[in-house]
């Protein structure tokens, strides 16, 4: 057995400390680092299924070329020849934007892709871009462009030092917090109750979190901005307004007072499901707390009004003096810093939009609720050919039935991945890169979002097998094939950029960034700072430090303002009153998502240590509403929805309000052609068989999850029990 490998689990957001034992080429065990100042050992089931994706017999290492259902390993150099040599062919054929690409959620957590994927996204050329944004954080990557100046300057929860935390449709005890870097948050909770704080959270269903709270209150699916604007309201009818130390650089709070006054308490109540008096008591004891923050996620985000739900959280804070304040909602100040650095851009919106619904693009990407129709409909621009880099948006994306199909009607498509998944059986080559424990890894953007300043850089385990590329070096030979294609100078110009890409590497832009960053030594000789040679000699991580206030130094608008009434956000109220007018526009039974601790959206569930167990992949319902169909636990129901229908285990909860069912995201491995045997043999259903490609905010264009369906008893299938 070799020595111990110091590493950082980058299977989530909490991006843990762990210790890698190995025995020569295979893992012997995985366990938290004690030593890690971030996570002190922390660690969830799912690092432990490091070992299963580095040791999967599923998992290619060769490119792979697939002739009708047959697949073939191809060599590296004439499979990459092949995919630039067809997505030339496409785009002389119909235009740039013929040619799609799709990014996953694993993107994010890959250092490589991260630094390397934009330069062959824009050796395409192309408009048709997608990823999982508009599935997700999209609505509040909008409201920190639109208000601080840059999509990535995201306010972070000071759990902390927090005395009262108020959550909108989060679960950060499953998620181990979400754009709110936090390791163990059901430690870290614990310890805010423990010093006299409260834990409040509002969701359709007692989730986790809701368990391990002082309060919970039940509000209906997609009506949070209807409880954000009462509460401001009563603030404002109170008194209780007070931007302390930010209002020389505030703007825009007479504006949001006017936005305001349709939301009275007594208004919203029926449509949220919360009594007027209950909201009133939730502003008042926000704001009258010592320390304070409001965080929304996931379920904030991915509904009909997620732009300005997730504006509202932010409006609330800096109306209570929380923003940048210790124990509010603060900005991190990163090692390696994104946003000062600008390497991943402040971001742009509506500069462009969709050809066929006219949904508008952000930073670049257009909504994927988009894409099945854009590949469907006939015209200039129509999507011809895909790439796919480390996605499976048919599990993913909003009715994942019409984009299995429409995928398959592709003249040509390319995925960079290492399975033969739902998405990526359509590809006519994958290009598998190597899995987490064979590259180095640094957690630029998940640093910048964490609740705490820490760096820790976490060399490769393992070699990179022979015979194997890393996704950069696949991105880089792609971009290289395209650009040289048009010969002359831009074809030397290609070859020398590459040369030099490949020599960088993500480990000199690393350091680089590094150097250059608020703790480095700025790249003037003599002065000592942080680098990469000095995170090496310190495998557990550096701590930096608690979060600090920035402003306004730290704003990116032109004005140096927060500007906390920003028009795009202004201009989409008149929706929301109209549907509060309508009685709130709420369905007689509506399916949200939920999360599981041993699941990981789709890119997971081939671990037999995560999916082993009781089955996890069922539909929860209220009692009162199992009653009304006289149904029972167990009973294999038939839930539909406008864009499909699934069968799956019913499993009555008092968990859920009334009204509302819950079915866990990133199921149903069924689909033939799929090479996943564990994940086939426990295939459970598709939430994303059920979600609406025509439904989405909007104002940004973000998914909306929440689904009117009806279920009934599936026909010819025995009762599981009386009822």
């Amino acid at each position: 057995m070799s020595s111990p490998h110091f590493a950082t689990c980058n299977l989530c957001e909490a991006i843990c400390g762990i210790v890698v034992e190995t025995d020569g080429d295979r893992v012997a065990s995985i366990r938290g680092d004690a030593d890690d100042p971030f996570s002190r050992g922390h660690i969830c089931p799912k690092a432990a299924a490091l070992k299963d994706l580095h040791e999967d017999p599923d998992r290619l290492r060769r490119p792979m070329r697939r002739d009708g259902e047959k697949w073939t390993p191809m060599e590296w150099g004439e499979a990459l020849d092949l995919v630039a040599q067809r997505l030339r062919e496409v785009q002389a054929q119909h235009g740039r934007d013929s040619v799609g690409v799709y990014q996953g959620n694993p993107s994010v957590h890959s250092l490589g892709a991260m630094l390397f994927a934009p330069w062959f996204v824009r050796a395409l050329r192309t408009k048709s871009r997608f990823s999982a944004t508009s599935t997700d954080q999209l609505p509040q990557m909008l409201a920190a462009y639109a208000m601080f100046g840059h999509q990535l300057l995201i306010p972070i929860p000071d759990i902390d030092h927090t005395d009262h935390l108020l959550i909108f449709g989060a679960n950060p005890v499953v998620s181990n917090g979400s754009l709110m870097t936090a390791p163990d948050v059901a430690k870290r909770l614990a310890a805010i109750r423990a010093r006299g704080g409260r834990v409040v959270v509002l969701d359709p269903r007692r989730t986790e979190t809701a368990e391990a709270a002082d309060a919970h209150h039940f509000v209906r699916p997609g009506r949070d901005a209807l409880v954000l604007f009462a509460m401001i309201h009563t603030l404002f009818a109170e008194g209780l307004v007070r931007t302390g130390r930010l209002s020389p650089f505030v703007i825009g709070v007479a504006d949001v007072r006017v936005a305001a006054e349709a939301f009275a308490p007594e208004r919203v109540a029926d449509a949220t499901g919360l009594s007027a008096e209950t909201i009133r008591t939730l502003a008042r004891d926000f704001a009258k707390a010592e320390r304070a923050v409001c965080y929304g996620r996931v379920g904030l985000c991915t509904q009909d009004f997620g732009g300005l739900g997730s504006w509202l959280v932010n409006v609330l804070n800096v109306l209570t003096a929380r923003l940048d304040a210790p124990g509010g909602s603060m900005f991190t100040k990163p090692a390696l810093d994104v946003v000062g650095m600008n390497l991943l851009g402040r971001g742009h919106f509506a500069k462009w939009k969709s050809r066929v619904r006219g949904l508008p693009e952000f930073g670049g990407e257009l909504p994927v609720a988009a894409l099945s129709e854009e590949i469907e409909t006939p015209g200039d621009g129509q999507i011809r050919a895909m790439v796919t880099s480390s996605g499976n948006p048919v599990l993913s994306s909003p009715n994942g039935g019409r984009l299995d199909r429409a995928l398959a009607s592709l003249d040509f498509m390319v995925s960079i991945d290492f399975y033969v998944n739902e998405t990526t059986r359509h590809a006519h080559v994958i290009l598998p890169p190597t899995a987490a424990l064979e590259r180095d890894h640094y957690d630029a953007v998940f640093h910048t979002l964490a609740i705490r300043n820490t760096a820790r850089f976490s060399p490769a385990v393992f070699p990179k097998p022979e015979g194997t590329l890393h996704d950069w070096e696949i991105f880089t030979a792609l971009a290289e094939r395209l650009r040289a294609a048009k010969g002359g100078v831009d074809a030397l110009r290609a070859h020398v950029e590459a040369a030099a890409i490949r020599k960088l590497g993500p480990r000199t832009i690393v350091d680089l960034g590094l150097r250059m960053g608020p703790y480095g030594g700025k790249l003037v000789p003599l002065r000592r700072g942080l680098s990469l040679s000095e995170l090496l000699e310190k495998p557990h991580g550096v701590d930096l430090g608690a979060l600090q206030p920035c402003l306004p130094g730290g704003l990116k608008t032109k004005d140096g303002r927060v500007h906390l009434a920003p028009p795009i956000f202004l201009g989409d109220v008149p929706r929301l009153e109209r549907v509060l007018a309508e009685g709130g526009g709420v369905a007689a039974l509506s399916l949200i998502g939920r999360r599981s601790l041993r699941s990981n959206n789709s890119w997971m569930h081939n671990s037999l240590r995560l999916v082993k167990g009781p089955r996890r992949c069922t539909l929860k319902m209220s009692p009162p509403d199992a009653h009304a169909r006289s149904l029972a636990q167990g009973d294999r129901v038939r839930v539909k929805s406008r864009a499909g229908t699934i069968e799956v285990e019913l499993e009555i909860s008092d968990e859920m309000m009334p009204g509302v069912v819950s079915l866990p995201h990133g199921w149903g491995h069924d689909r033939p052609g799929v090479q996943l045997r564990v994940a086939s043999a426990h295939a459970g259903a598709s939430l994303n068989d059920l979600t609406d490609e025509a439904s989405v905010d909007a104002l940004t264009g973000t998914a909306d999850f929440v689904v009117p369906v009806t279920v009934e008893r599936a026909p010819d299938v025995e009762r599981a029990s009386a009822p």
